[in-house]
């Protein structure tokens, strides 16, 4: 009764039934086997579907192919552009924060300087005596001093706004290309095990999409094949019971009147109930029962097979809509990125440009920065050379204390001698005016009796005094000096 290529199979194996009803009974149960018609029917439906199905999804696949290399392509270039751009900000970052240290070091610096110069106070000596006490740091104009730290200061805002604003474009860029990335590099449909493992209508992520659509399709046909042939086999044995009730006695109208309602499209059996019945032998008879009756026990059988086999194409027919869904998603996925990178391209300029003018932007405010530091380290030494100048004039003027009290001496050496040599000068004119003055006339020469010279010493120029400096004072200048020296 079935196809060869079914799981059932005819067998021989009870005895041929020979009653009216027993036949009946067998002819009404295939009849209505004979109703699993409209699951071969609908197994054609499927097979068609899927092929329908299988030409959508080699287009569509196609076209999503050709996309995503598109994209793909031109997303290696744009990281390209981006990974130049995040060079730009790093490179700008590492000299940003190089001139922050050198300005940071250069400020410290100076401010020591001033703290110095703050905090050493003029010797009171040096000023006249109403002044009131001041530091080093009195005699200069700091406002210089901010005035030019607050230049710095602006510069280097301004290209710390210019970094922020490039890291920002790159923030966004690069946000832009990892949504695409993410859209492009999430879309794989394809089967779970290579093609000699896999069961057909499983699926899976891989590398390279593989369609299990052609081997559900082949599938489905080797079904609708058996479903077919089962279904021959079924209307085989219906012809069988009206052949076999016919030449049973009473049998005519029976059969007759079971095969005017087939179902929809069966057309068979009434050519067969309404002819006369051919004459046949007893033995042939008894054949005929006994395939009969065999047939019978399997068509139970033979429609749980059809049943099985439209199950399973059904299933089938989901997972191939399913897979046909997320075609369709993919490719509606890949129009979206393809719109995302279109509309990215359409900024490429822009984040070109971002990345151009941050490099203007940074080489100017580090000319100025660089400018601006030359003169901070200008003052710097200014200010350490006035420092450095103040320990000097102390050491100066503990010199030219010294060198005062060397003149004093010598002076005053000086005087004692010519004091001595006047009172010996004039003791001796004394002695000789003794000896001779009565013998000369007076008028012989005017200048004998006058006295002997007297030297008075007198400051002819540098009126101020050195300024009294303790030795103290001057010693701790002089190990400044030499301390930095």
């Amino acid at each position: 009764m079935v196809s060869s290529n079914s799981s059932v199979s005819i067998r021989e194996a009870s005895p041929a039934p020979s009653s009216l009803d027993t036949l009946v009974s067998h002819l009404v149960a295939s009849k209505r086997s004979l109703s699993s018609i409209e699951h071969v029917w609908r197994a054609n439906e499927i097979v068609t579907s899927t092929r329908l199905h299988l030409e959508a999804s080699v287009i569509t696949s196609a076209r999503t192919s050709f996309l995503r290399a598109g994209i793909t392509t031109q997303l290696h270039n744009l990281q390209g552009v981006h990974a130049h751009s995040k060079a730009i900000e790093a490179e700008g970052a590492e000299e940003y924060g190089e001139v922050l240290r050198t300005l940071d070091e250069a400020d410290k610096r100076l401010r020591r300087t001033l703290e110095s110069l703050r905090t050493t106070i003029v010797e009171h000596a040096l000023r006249p005596e109403s002044d009131q006490r001041k530091n080093l740091l009195d005699f200069v104009d700091e406002g210089g001093v901010d005035k030019l730290l607050a230049a710095v200061e602006h510069s280097a805002n301004a290209a710390k706004e210019a970094h922020s604003e490039l890291v920002e474009t790159n923030l966004g860029f690069y946000s832009d290309l990892a949504q695409i990335q993410n859209i492009v590099g999430g879309l794989r449909v394809s089967l779970h095990q290579p093609s000699s493992k896999r069961s057909a209508g499983s699926f899976h992520s891989d590398t390279t999409p593989v369609s299990p659509i052609p081997d559900i399709l082949q599938s489905m046909e080797d079904r609708a094949k058996d479903m077919a042939d089962n279904l021959e086999s079924l209307v085989k044995h219906f012809d069988l019971c009206v052949t076999a009730i016919k030449h049973t006695e009473g049998g005519g109208d029976a059969a007759q009147r079971i095969t005017d309602d087939l179902p929809e499209g069966m057309a068979v059996g009434q050519e067969i109930a309404s002819a006369p019945p051919e004459p046949i032998t007893d033995q042939e008879r008894e054949e005929m029962l006994e395939v009969l009756a065999n047939d019978a026990d399997q068509v139970e059988e033979v429609l749980t097979e059809i049943r099985n086999h439209i199950s399973e194409m059904e299933g089938l027919l989901e997972n191939t809509t399913t897979y046909i869904a997320q075609l369709d998603e993919e490719h509606s996925n890949v129009l979206q990125a393809f719109r995302h990178l279109e509309s990215l391209e359409a900024r490429l300029h822009a984040f070109v440009t971002q990345s151009q003018v941050f490099v203007m932007r940074w080489d100017d405010e580090k000319a100025k920065i660089n400018e601006r530091m030359n003169e901070l380290e200008s003052l710097g030494d200014f200010y350490s050379g006035y420092l450095s100048a103040y320990d000097n004039l102390l050491v100066e003027i503990g010199r030219r204390q010294f060198m005062e009290q060397q003149m004093e001496k010598v002076l005053q050496d000086a005087m004692r001698k010519l004091d001595t040599l006047h009172e010996e000068d004039s003791m001796k004119r004394e002695a000789f005016k003794t000896d001779y003055g009565d013998f000369l006339p007076v008028d012989i020469w005017p200048g004998l009796t006058n006295p002997p010279l007297r030297f008075e010493t007198a400051q002819v120029n540098g009126t101020e005094k050195v300024p009294d400096i303790s030795k103290s004072v001057i010693q701790r200048a002089i190990h400044r000096v030499e301390g930095k020296t």
